[in-house]
């Protein structure tokens, strides 16, 4: 067996093994009893730490080096050795005990993050919040050092390879002047329309499901591949070929889980779509969590925020209500969807406000990261950040600095990439609809069947590929850029 095909099997466990930590993930986020914390911790653990030993095997070392001198293999096979590489780097920047320590803090964390949410107490969550923090600083150093990055910067490099805080604090710092003088003139447009009148409930839970259902179906989700099911935080999870997805839902409101919903099926779109050859591979996952959130994004707020998707989707939400009237309209839903308003939750925000939810967190993190402020003072900083940057301050912390799952399940470095997908999704859905001529007209009949064959073929099927810039100047023909999010912004809520 050559280097390289013993480098495929290798990962390839790696990745079987992946596939029982997602399933064991998504049924403690779901339907585990909360008898079962502990002892679904440990196995956690000791999975996380038999893959992480699978990735530091010392026989990776020498396939890695005999491999790179194998001239037979073709584009896509190098580009996978590049891959295992960094995987093998990074891995082999951690010990197995710290894997352990972490993988067991994050448990717990977890558990106490949803009462402590429930209960809008941040103090009861600091002890256990801090030592996934102590952990994170941990492997962010130990990374950085390996790397030759900054600790913030080796723990973002975990969810986009590449990705550094310089270029984006440049970025979010155009993106924070921009916005309140543009949140300001989008009210002022805003004011001069007819204010849509609030939609009467309740809405039944079984009526939302059957919808979500319908428009997951409609957008291409493979339910033969996947499931929907409730988490007190929605996600995408699972499997390779066991996609599932997750929402909420509010009797009063049904847009929220609605748009949760189509929300998490972008990524599974992303994650069903993936190259089949190299599903097991390094090579064919998804490139990064820029990209992924792009896919959300793209389809959350580009498509079926849109005239066309409103008009498809207003007589089905008509029919699941049993509902009628003018505010049950095409017109009337559309300036309800596209309504801005400074809110304290960033998964219901709009997508005028929503970039300024993502800045605060990531100035945040980076500073705990950094050690540049005690975790016990998040709660003021982020109220002062609030004000700051969205004019609004939460009256709970609840509604603030508990609302996320993000930092007590260890995904520190992962909120920039929210806002950086939101701009490489206004990019993608502009080029994609300026290729495929039926993309608009298809969403408008409840096609989405041109636009995700285009995704399919310059984003999905890409794999990890391409990276990033190089992925987005092939399918957009620019690097990633805000003059396109931009300009989409103006054109729907400046226009009167």
């Amino acid at each position: 067996m050559s280097a390289y095909a013993s480098l495929t099997v290798q990962f390839g466990r790696i990745s079987a093994m992946s596939n029982a930590i997602g399933i064991l993930q998504w049924d403690s986020d779901t339907m585990m009893p909360k008898g079962a914390a502990a002892s679904r911790a440990e196995s956690l653990a000791l999975l996380r730490v038999m893959q992480h030993e699978m990735a530091v095997d010392p026989r990776l070392s020498d396939w890695l080096e005999a491999a790179g001198g194998d001239g037979t293999l073709g584009t896509w096979e190098q580009a996978n050795l590049r891959e295992m590489r960094r995987v093998f780097t990074a891995q082999t920047a951690l010990p197995a005990d710290l894997v352990e320590a972490s993988s067991k803090a994050i448990s717990t964390c977890e558990m106490a993050w949803r009462q402590a949410r429930a209960d809008s107490d941040f103090p009861a969550l600091l002890p256990y919040l801090a030592e996934v923090l102590r952990l994170q600083r941990e492997a962010g150093a130990a990374k950085g050092e390996k790397l030759g990055l900054s600790p913030y910067d080796a723990l973002l490099n975990d969810y986009e390879p590449g990705g550094r805080s310089e270029k984006i604090d440049a970025l979010f710092d155009d993106l924070a002047a921009f916005l309140p003088g543009f949140t300001q003139e989008a009210l002022a447009v805003q004011a001069r329309r007819p204010t849509p009148a609030p939609l009467a409930g309740p809405f039944a839970i079984e009526a939302q499901r059957g919808l979500g259902q319908r428009m997951m179906t409609a957008l291409g989700y493979d339910f033969d591949r996947g499931r929907l099911d409730v988490s007190t935080h929605p996600f995408c999870g699972g499997a390779d070929h066991d996609v599932r997805i997750t929402t909420r839902y509010d009797e009063a409101d049904f847009s929220k889980a609605l748009m949760g919903v189509i929300h998490e099926t972008g990524h599974a779109l992303y994650e069903q779509g993936r190259p089949a050859a190299f599903m097991s591979q390094p090579v064919g996952q998804a490139r990064g969590m820029v990209l992924h959130e792009s896919q959300s994004l793209l389809m959350e707020m580009q498509a079926c925020r849109s005239p066309e998707f409103l008009g498809f989707a207003a007589p089905l939400m008509r029919e699941a209500f049993g509902a009628s009237g003018p505010d049950w309209e095409a017109e009337a839903l559309w300036r309800r969807y596209t309504r801005v308003e400074r809110g304290f939750i960033r998964v219901d925000a709009d997508e005028v406000t929503y970039p300024a939810h993502v800045i605060l967190r990531y100035r945040l993190e980076k500073a705990l990261i950094a050690d540049a402020m005690p975790l016990a003072e998040l709660p003021a900083a982020w109220n002062a950040g609030m004000q700051e940057l969205l004019g609004t301050v939460p009256p709970n912390d609840r509604l603030g600095c508990l609302q996320d799952i993000h930092w007590p399940s260890g995904g520190w470095g992962y909120f920039p990439t929210y806002t950086l997908g939101a701009i490489a999704a206004a990019q993608l859905f502009d080029a994609a609809c300026r290729a495929e001529p039926d993309a608009l007209p298809g969403i408008a009949r409840g096609d989405f069947a041109p636009l995700v064959s285009w995704l399919r073929t310059h984003v999905h099927g890409q794999g990890a590929l391409l990276d990033t810039d190089e992925l987005l100047t092939r399918a957009t023909g620019r690097p990633l850029d805000a003059s396109v999010f931009k300009a989409h912004l103006a054109r729907r809520y400046l226009a009167s």
